[in-house]
C-alpha cells in the first residue's frame, strides 16, 4: 500500500540545534497514529518539520510519494493541514467564515468560493457536529466549539493527512472524547491519515493503529498499541517510579500500598477497584482476594502491588486456596465484604465470611440486608452494614 507519510533519517530541530534524529518511518492511508514523549522531548518540533513550518536539519519527507521540499505551498496545503496549539485569533469571522480559510488552496486570487467550495465548507461543519455554529461568532464559543471548527477548517483543505498537536489540551472531559471520535471517524470513515501528538497514553493506546514514543532526541518505539506500550517502555518514557502501567485495562495505579496488611477485602468483577483505591489513598495495607487471574480486580490489585489470593480462571476455589486465604484473615485487623456477584466458581468465597465472623473479626459488607441473611443466615445479624465504601472511613 501507498504510504501518505514517510520520512528517512530525518533530523529536526532549530538552526543547528538537533532536538530528534533518526527519525524513519512509513504512515499509510487512513491510519491514526499517536506521538507520545514527555514535555519537551520535540513532540512539536517534529509535527512542525512534517508540515513545513520549519525546515528540518537533514533528511527527507515523502507526502503521498511527493518530496516535500518540492512542493509548493499551495500543493502542500492540498495534501495535509495543520492543527497546531497556537490559538488563531480571527476576529468577527463567523463559524462559516473561519471554516471557509480552509478552502484557499483552491480558490482564486480574490478568494471567492465556488459552490463546490461551500459544499465542501458545509460537509466539513457536519462532519465535526457543528452545523449549528455556522452562524455564530467565532470569538463567542467555548474552548470546545472552537476546536471542532478549527479542525472543520482543516478538513475543508480536503487533505490527505491532518497532523494535530496536542489538540484536546484545553478541553473538558466531554469535548475530549467528541473531538477525538471525531478524528477517529476521520481516519477509519474518510480515510484520512491523522498525526496526533497526545499526552493520555490510555487513550493513544485504545484510539491508536500506530503509536510513536519519543524521549532523549530520538525515536525509542514505534508500532501498534499493542507491541510499544506496557508497563517497562511508559514508564521509562515519563520517568515514573512508584507507578505501574497496566498494558491490559491501559491505566496507571499508584504503589502506596501500606506494608501493615490490615483490611482483608473480599472481591471480584470490579467491585474490589473502588476500595482498594480509597483504602490506599487512607493509608490502609490491603490483602484481597479470593479473585480468579482473569477478574478486573485481581489485575487492578496486581499493579497496585497488593497482596492478591487468586485461582486459576474458570476453576473453582480450591482447598488450598481458601486455607491460604483463612490464614490472611487470622492476621488481618478487619473484613470487607465488597458485594461482589457470586458465581459457581467463586462461591467458596462466602466461607470467607463465615469464617471472618467466627474470628470475631469485624465484617463490614456492601450488601444490602436481604441479601446478607440469604448468603450468611444468623451470621448476618453480626456484619456491620455499610451504606457506600467510604462509609468505611467514619467505623474504622
Amino acid at each position: 500500500m501507498k504510504s501518505v507519510l514517510k520520512t528517512e533519517d530525518l533530523c529536526v530541530g532549530y538552526g543547528k540545534k538537533e532536538i530528534v534524529s533518526g527519525i524513519s518511518q512509513r504512515i499509510l492511508k487512513g491510519q491514526f497514529v499517536s506521538i507520545l514523549g514527555p514535555n519537551g522531548s520535540g513532540k512539536t518540533t517534529i509535527l512542525k518539520t512534517l508540515a513545513k513550518i520549519i525546515a528540518p536539519i537533514k533528511g527527507r519527507i515523502y507526502i503521498n510519494g511527493l518530496l516535500l521540499d518540492s512542493l509548493s505551498s499551495k500543493e502542500v496545503a492540498k495534501n495535509l493541514s495543520a492543527v497546531l496549539t497556537e490559538r488563531p485569533s480571527p476576529g468577527l469571522l463567523t463559524g462559516f467564515e473561519f471554516v471557509s480559510l480552509g478552502r484557499y488552496p483552491y480558490t482564486d486570487i480574490f478568494g471567492r468560493l465556488t459552490q463546490r467550495d461551500k459544499e465542501k465548507i458545509k460537509e466539513a461543519l457536519k462532519l465535526v457536529n457543528a452545523e449549528d455554529l455556522s452562524e455564530r461568532y467565532f470569538g463567542e464559543l467555548s474552548d470546545g466549539e472552537r476546536q471542532k471548527l478549527i479542525i472543520a477548517r482543516a478538513i475543508a483543505q480536503d487533505p490527505k493527512l491532518i497532523i494535530l498537536d496536542e489538540p484536546t489540551i484545553h478541553l473538558d472531559p466531554k469535548n475530549k472524547i467528541e473531538v477525538l471520535n471525531i478524528l477517529y471517524r476521520l481516519s477509519k470513515e474518510k480515510g484520512i491519515t491523522v498525526l496526533v501528538s497526545l499526552h493520555d497514553v490510555d487513550v493513544a493506546s485504545r484510539i491508536s493503529d500506530l503509536v510513536i514514543l519519543v524521549k532523549d532526541g530520538k525515536i525509542i518505539d514505534f508500532g501498534p498499541p499493542e507491541k510499544v506500550i506496557n508497563q517497562e517502555k511508559i514508564c521509562k518514557l515519563y520517568d515514573l517510579k512508584d507507578v505501574h502501567f497496566n498494558s491490559k485495562l491501559y491505566t496507571f495505579e499508584l504503589l502506596k500500598n501500606n506494608s501493615r496488611k490490615e483490611i482483608f477485602v473480599i472481591a471480584g468483577a470490579g467491585t474490589g477497584t473502588p476500595i482498594y483505591r480509597m483504602l490506599l489513598r487512607h493509608g490502609f495495607g490491603i490483602i484481597t482476594g479470593i479473585i480468579h487471574e482473569n477478574d478486573i480486580d485481581f489485575h487492578v490489585a496486581s499493579s497496585m502491588r497488593l497482596e492478591v489470593i487468586s485461582e486459576k480462571a474458570f476453576q473453582e476455589i480450591g482447598k488450598n486456596t481458601l486455607k491460604k486465604a483463612f490464614s490472611f484473615i487470622d492476621h488481618a485487623k478487619a473484613v470487607i465484604d465488597s458485594g461482589f456477584p457470586l458465581g459457581s466458581l467463586n462461591r467458596e468465597n462466602v466461607e470467607l465470611i463465615h469464617y471472618a465472623i467466627k474470628k470475631e473479626k469485624q465484617v463490614y459488607t456492601l450488601r444490602k440486608r436481604e441479601e446478607a441473611y440469604e448468603l450468611y443466615r444468623d451470621l448476618s445479624k453480626k456484619l456491620i452494614y455499610l451504606n457506600d465504601f467510604y462509609s468505611f472511613l467514619e467505623r474504622a
